[in-house]
């Protein structure tokens, strides 16, 4: 093989790999997990100010909760952000164990 020839990676073997199918549901799982979770919340918004009364009540002097609540999605948006990053990095990890154990011969 020359320098500029890549190797011949068969993807398919890879994704029949177990190491492989286990990551694949794992990340699924976090992924909907954590859509489910932010759309949620961020729907409760309009839906807790448009058929209730609970976010129109004073928190704080003449603040509503409203603004406690939209205040706490932003913060909720960045953790999910933050802990999304620090899951992507373990998912990526595992990725590369999964291309060793291609490479190695054992996905053959």
């Amino acid at each position: 093989m020359g320098n500029n020839q890549k190797p011949i990676i068969d993807y398919e073997r890879i994704a029949s790999q177990q190491s492989f199918k286990q990551l694949a549901k794992k990340k699924n799982v976090f992924l909907w997990t954590m859509t489910a979770i932010f759309l949620a919340l961020y729907m409760l918004l309009p839906i807790l100010t448009s058929f209730t009364e609970i976010l129109h009540q004073k928190a704080i002097g003449n603040i509503t909760w409203v603004w406690v609540y939209s205040a706490g999605l932003f913060v909720m948006t960045w953790g999910l952000a933050h802990f999304y990053v620090a899951r992507a990095n373990k998912f990526d990890s595992e990725a590369k164990a999964i291309i060793a154990e291609y490479e190695g011969g054992k996905g053959k």
